[in-house]
């Protein structure tokens, strides 16, 4: 009986004093991480005096796969962000 009644007075004195002072809860919405924020590679330029076909075309290959997956990246990773700020801002 003794731990009994140590054990509601330990229970209640905890209760109490979560109670008494109230933690204020702020919400938002986090940043951009840095890693995301890393800008699209340049495209590659070709020097003036080529004159080979192939080096042409393998330049145009490399700088439009260059562009479409960045765009890609940035597209998606805006959609997704735009979409959770808007969820997030619903909830306040």
């Amino acid at each position: 009986m003794r731990y009994g009644q140590i054990f509601l007075i330990a229970t209640v004195l905890m209760l109490s004093g979560c109670a008494s002072k109230p933690v204020p809860v702020v919400m938002s919405f986090p940043d951009v991480p840095e890693d995301l924020k890393v800008a699209c590679p340049d495209l590659g330029v070709l020097p003036v005096d080529t004159d080979k076909l192939s080096d042409v075309i393998g330049n145009v290959a490399d700088n439009y796969t260059k562009y479409h997956e960045c765009r890609a990246r940035v597209d998606n990773w805006n959609d997704w962000y735009n979409t959770q700020k808007q969820i997030f801002d619903r909830v306040k």
